[in-house]
């Protein structure tokens, strides 16, 4: 199990397990890739294999490709869901329903993320197209750890591009790339623990001066 201090309070470390988030394709042509269905099966794999704690949308595509390779090695999974009940989530969203834990949080999707987003201390992207995009948004301006899954399709291999020549932004240090879902899983725990979390929302300007955000 890789567990290692993430946060430090009144002089004791706190140990607990990462919380890894995977955000990518739901729907669409991505999740008809079988290279990409590969790497997030085998992202999900390896967050199991390494003891982390599983997180997605409680959603079908790449997401629950990674959940099912999370739950073929034991790992322990959370589903954060935009439906109001389980009932909502199986008949209204038709969202698949296997994970050890589902938190029905009534907000849809796009406060669903973000909830999503705030619980993981990472979180991973494998494909993705505007829903994604979303995700990805908000972890940056957070300053939340990201790693992306190259050549997985969507938007994975045009971040860069989003952040640097569309937005003019920097692509910040605790954002990650690689194809392989193993490397990239150990360079995301890397980030994690070099870059400390934001303890404000609007953590870019109020953590500033403790070199958080």
């Amino acid at each position: 199990m890789n567990a290692f201090p993430h946060n430090i309070h009144n002089g004791h470390e706190h140990f607990h397990r990462l919380k890894i988030g995977v955000m990518g394709s739901a729907s669409g042509p991505q999740t008809l890739d079988g290279a990409a269905r590969a790497k997030a099966r085998l992202l999900g794999e390896e967050i199991g294999r390494r003891g982390h704690i599983f997180i997605n949308g409680a959603c079908p595509g790449l997401p629950n490709d990674a959940l099912i390779g999370c739950k073929s090695t034991g790992g322990f999974s959370i589903g954060i869901s935009p439906a109001f009940s389980e009932h909502q989530h199986v008949h209204d969203y038709m969202s698949p329903h296997e994970h050890d834990m589902i938190i029905f949080t009534g907000m849809g999707f796009m406060e669903r993320d973000i909830i999503n987003i705030r619980s993981s201390d990472g979180i991973v992207i494998v494909g993705g197209g505007i829903g994604t995009l979303n995700e990805m948004t908000i972890a940056y301006d957070e300053g939340r750890p990201v790693g992306v899954i190259t050549n997985s399709g969507g938007i994975s291999n045009h971040i860069p591009h989003v952040i640097e020549d569309l937005c003019k932004r920097e692509v910040p240090p605790n954002m990650v790339f690689d194809d392989d879902p193993v490397a990239l899983l150990t360079k995301l725990e890397i980030a994690i623990r070099a870059f400390p979390l934001p303890i404000n929302e609007d953590g870019r300007v109020v953590d500033k001066k403790e070199g958080r955000g």
